[in-house]
């Protein structure tokens, strides 16, 4: 059948070495652009529109799995997200690529017979169109199987003062540039900590990531509305502002 694909790997020879093999694999299949980081895949991907993605989880700055999640946020929602295959050179990260959910992973050095293998996998998905489960990409991307303990409180930063907030007054985490906001009711405050060390020391069932730089209160979620474009925001009670919602983690309000 015929489809179309973007390769992301850092390493040339490897690159050209999957790029290969899968003509042979897969003569119908059209490589439209070969990337060796992370931020190109997203960038290219979003421009192409290919149907099948093909990403090294270790890439310089922007690791695949983080490249997917970008893209998940960004695709446009009338399209079907692409078909995802993770390559790697080590074991553990294959059965972190099984884990989150992709099509299939590929281990490097490529092997023709496992290549095609995953080229018959890919095919059948496209043939049924079916959706991606990106469930295990967001535990991954969140440390939910972290065990890390979690958080009771933390020092943040108001003005000029430092103050201590206790967890249960939290509302919204929210990226912002070197900062996180942090906001509870009535007030702003900000902190350095990244929210990716921030998640596996929250509370998985009281704090939902809703977004790659979002991470709101379960409990505090007032409404969740999707416009005429596909977008979905969340509002928060006692906050004025509303939240984006990324495809990645709109199907836990479908449901409800």
């Amino acid at each position: 059948m015929n489809a179309t694909a973007l390769i992301a790997e850092d390493e040339p020879l490897l690159a050209q070495a999957l790029r290969a093999e899968l003509a042979r694999a897969w003569p119908q299949l059209r490589v439209l652009a070969t990337v060796g980081d992370g931020a190109a895949a997203v960038e290219q991907a979003l421009a192409l529109r290919p149907e099948v993605l093909f990403l090294d989880i270790r890439m310089p700055a922007l690791s695949g799995l983080d490249a997917a999640a970008t893209l998940a946020d960004e695709w446009p929602a009338e399209q079907p997200l692409p078909a995802l295959v993770f390559v790697t050179a080590h074991d553990e990260f294959a059965v972190q690529a099984f884990e989150a959910q992709a099509l299939d992973y590929v281990l490097k050095p490529v092997q023709p017979e496992r290549l095609q293998r995953t080229v018959a996998r890919v095919q059948a998905a496209l043939r049924a169109r079916a959706a991606p489960d990106w469930a295990g990409l967001r535990a991954l991307l969140s440390g939910a199987a972290s065990a890390a303990p979690r958080l009771r409180h933390l020092m943040a930063s108001a003005g000029n003062s430092v103050q201590r907030i206790a967890i249960d007054e939290v509302l919204v985490f929210e990226a912002a540039d070197k900062y996180v906001r942090v906001l509870t009711q009535g007030r702003e405050f900000l902190i350095r900590t990244p929210l990716k060390e921030l998640l596996p020391q929250l509370d998985p069932e009281g704090f939902w990531q809703i977004h790659r730089g979002t991470v709101v209160r379960v409990d505090a979620i007032d409404r969740v509305t999707r416009d005429e474009a596909g977008k979905w925001r969340l509002t928060v009670r006692s906050l004025d502002e509303a939240f984006a919602v990324s495809r990645l983690y709109a199907d836990r309000f479908r449901a409800m």
